[in-house]
């Protein structure tokens, strides 16, 4: 199989290399039959296979040396010296794919319970284009799992689960718990696989991490196989392992949880919150009842908040540090700028309103870039402001109980260098010259758990925001996610 480099002039289409791994432990009873399934007219596609060989007790590197005596497969094989369990061997081999140059890599159990028959198949999406990972699904032929030989507990606990997983990621697979899969190495270079588990839940934390980085996800229908191989998984462990994943990832999904990137500058794009309940939804109710308005949106970020203020009759200017790529279209004009230096003076001035959502946590000096907002107001300006409250029991439990650190979004934003209280806000607000108008505080972001469609967990969801909105009323420093406020000048 071959694609075609698109470039200048007539370039030679380009061979993607294909490599195969093949994770074995204690297979010396089926590495040879393993490696001989290999259909023959897809061999000459090859351009590598490894055969990871984790510390096995038997003589599963001898045969496999035996075999690459014998074969016309490119093989190599290798022992660990130390075993590496089922996470940490694909690791080593996902490194090894990327560092030959590998375009796409197949992961093979040695112990032949995934058809290597069914090779091209699986491989098929990828040198398409359709996927950035294709999975082998023993569900997708309603009872041919089970006709195939899998074990009814396993085939009940395999649906129970890809049923959770899917429920909380939002996701639709037949099956997660595949182990036959393939990827494109610039796939798995986008996630960061090395900090995964080395156990049997690797499987489930590499698509979770596809999921995050969006990648595409292909599954295929494979053959269901199972004979006298051994398996060392642990089923309630392995349960346990893959729930906690699941709902680790969501709740990084809602901002909670430890980050996973360095700090620094924060330039991705600030994904818009539509709910009537959020800070933007709370916004974008005080600017539908402004009449047709000059407005700056400071930190506007890709844009598509402003757009939707622009959709309302209002000229938008949008000022931040990075231009994301289509906001020319959403907003009236935009003034690259770094925040922390104030505003440029091509933001112009004279405007009626003024909006900062979720901005002034970001810069170094908060009280600076306020005096420079209420500067470009025109003479019966609003400024409208929000910031997130360090005083939420989250933050509080965190720094409480010693356990503080930065999220990947929330009061914790890893991206975020002040913390405010709203006494501290209210504070520069005053120093500001400003008078509040109105006062508005929203609850945590449970409506984030009601993506992905699933019923039960949309009203579990549900109910929670009630009792949140609830809360927030009767102790909203407590229990208050992020405050509001519409300012004008004393």
């Amino acid at each position: 199989m071959t694609v075609t480099s698109e470039g200048v002039g007539s370039a030679e289409p380009a061979a993607v290399r294909i490599g195969v791994l093949v994770v074995a432990y204690n297979a010396a009873t089926t590495l040879r039959q393993t490696l001989d399934r290999i259909p023959s007219d897809f061999r000459d596609q090859l351009d590598h296979v490894l055969v990871c060989d984790d510390a096995s007790v038997d003589e599963t590197y001898e045969i496999g040396l035996e075999y690459k005596s014998g074969s016309t497969l490119p093989l190599t094989v290798i022992k660990h010296v130390e075993n590496l369990r089922y996470g940490g061997n694909q690791k080593f081999g996902y490194r090894w794919a990327i560092e030959e140059g590998l375009d796409i890599v197949v992961l093979l159990h040695g112990d032949g319970q995934y058809a290597p028959e069914v090779m091209e198949q699986i491989v098929s999406p990828l040198m398409t284009g359709e996927a950035d990972v294709v999975m082998g699904s023993r569900m997708m032929k309603r009872g041919s799992a089970l006709k195939g030989g899998m074990p009814l507990y396993k085939y009940v606990g395999n649906r129970i689960l890809t049923r959770f997983q899917n429920a909380v990621t939002g996701a639709s697979l037949t099956e997660w718990h595949s182990g036959y899969r393939a990827y494109r190495t610039d796939a798995l270079r986008d996630v960061p696989f090395a900090d995964y588990s080395n156990d049997f839940d690797f499987d489930t934390e590499i698509i979770l991490g596809m999921l995050a980085a969006r990648k595409r996800i292909v599954e295929v229908p494979i053959p269901t196989y199972y004979g006298d191989e051994i398996c060392y998984v642990n089923g309630m462990s392995y349960a346990r392992d893959v729930a906690v994943d699941v709902l680790r990832h969501r709740a990084h999904q809602m901002g909670f949880g430890g980050s996973t990137g360095g700090g620094g500058v924060d330039t991705a794009a600030y994904e818009v919150k539509h709910s009537p309940h959020s800070s933007h939804g709370q916004l974008l109710t005080w600017l539908t009842g402004i009449p047709s308005a000059s407005v700056l949106d400071v930190g506007c970020s890709d844009g598509l908040f402003a757009g939707l203020v622009r959709s309302m009759g209002h000229h938008v200017v949008g000022v931040d540090l990075v231009k994301h790529e289509g906001i020319g279209q959403r907003i009236d004009a935009f003034v690259e700028a770094d925040l922390n230096q104030g505003l440029p003076t091509e933001a112009g001035s004279g405007y009626d309103v003024i909006v900062a959502g979720d901005v002034l946590e970001h810069v170094i000096d908060p009280d600076s870039l306020m005096a420079d907002m209420v500067s470009r107001l025109g003479d019966d300006g609003t400024i409208l402001v929000s910031i997130p409250n360090f005083g939420h029991w989250y933050p509080r439990l965190r720094t409480a109980s010693g356990n503080f650190d930065y999220d990947q979004r929330g009061p914790l934003d890893r991206g975020h260098v002040r913390f405010f209280t709203r006494r501290s806000f209210e504070r520069l607000i005053a120093g500001a010259g400003l008078r509040i108008v109105e006062r508005r505080t929203v609850g945590s972001p449970l409506d984030v758990l009601e993506r992905g469609g699933n019923p039960v967990i949309g009203r579990v969801a549900r109910a929670a925001s009630a009792v949140d909105r609830a809360a927030v009323r009767v102790w909203p420093t407590l229990f208050g996610y992020q405050f509001l406020y519409k300012l004008e000048r004393v």
